[in-house]
């Protein structure tokens, strides 16, 4: 079996949990306290290239508490995405991995869809392209301006920046509210873009995580649309989030298919 495309955290035994499957992908789940230890994302990375896995890094989703936004009227927000972006794109850059980054989340500070702001957001996006294009992969979210679901996303802002993407298959799917016709779409359509994507289930109503197989998402018609491309099987975990066995079961179901 060689689909073994796993999410981590830095924690050393969280990573072990993971290395035993040989892993081809591991993707770290980074926080705002990771980012201030530099040296260990490094060494982790390095540690992992060395067995030949590929790495990713996922940009902090909080701080202080709060989600971040590209467009944050939060001056202190605003100002820490903008730094930790700058510092994760050097540390790609020189280490060799690319990192996950989010323009926003499911609670972002004002949802409000609209061309004007999608347009806002893109000109945001393009100050961080002029220094992360080629390491920095944008993830949708299951609603707010950064969302499938916002009509203006892949005409006025991905395909005018040939936007490198990862695509989230259950925000996608959630974001249409559980149409796979709507997921297929976009699939097809960001293909020439998507370098990457967040494989998990779900019922469609709400970010559930689930196991593939364990909600309605047409996981066949996914793996034509995938295949050959990276990915990761991002299942919700219980307790520490040291276990990883719904992430490998995952990965066996997709191999089934």
């Amino acid at each position: 079996m060689n689909n073994m495309r796993l999410k981590s955290s830095l924690d050393r035994e969280s990573l072990d949990d993971r290395m035993q499957y040989e892993p081809e992908i591991i993707e770290f789940f980074l926080s705002v306290e990771d980012l201030e230890q530099s040296d260990l994302i490094r060494s982790r990375i390095r540690e992992l290239r060395e067995r030949g896995i590929r790495v990713y890094l996922h940009h902090p989703t909080r701080y202080n508490g709060k989600f971040l936004d590209i467009l944050s009227p939060d001056p202190d927000r605003y100002r820490y995405y903008q730094q930790s972006t700058e510092q994760l794109v050097a540390i790609c850059q020189e280490e060799g991995a690319k990192c996950v980054i989010h323009a926003n989340y499911v609670k972002s500070e004002n949802p409000e869809i609209t061309r004007e702001r999608t347009l806002l957001m893109k000109a945001e996006i393009e100050k961080i392209l002029v220094y992360g294009q080629d390491v920095l992969l944008w993830e949708d979210s299951t609603d707010g301006l950064f969302c499938y679901a916002n009509p203006y996303l892949i005409d006025e802002v991905i395909i005018p920046l040939q936007l490198p993407v990862n695509v989230d298959v259950s925000h996608t799917f959630i974001s249409f509210r559980g149409d796979n016709d709507r997921l297929r779409e976009v699939l097809e359509r960001t293909a020439p873009y998507a370098q990457y994507y967040h494989l998990v289930d779900s019922m469609g109503e709400y970010h559930d995580s689930l196991p593939l197989g364990q909600g309605k998402i047409d996981w066949r018609m996914v793996k034509q649309l995938v295949n050959g491309k990276d990915y990761i099987f991002e299942i919700n975990l219980n307790g520490g989030h040291i276990d990883c066995t719904p992430m490998v079961e995952s990965a066996r179901y997709f191999d089934s298919l």
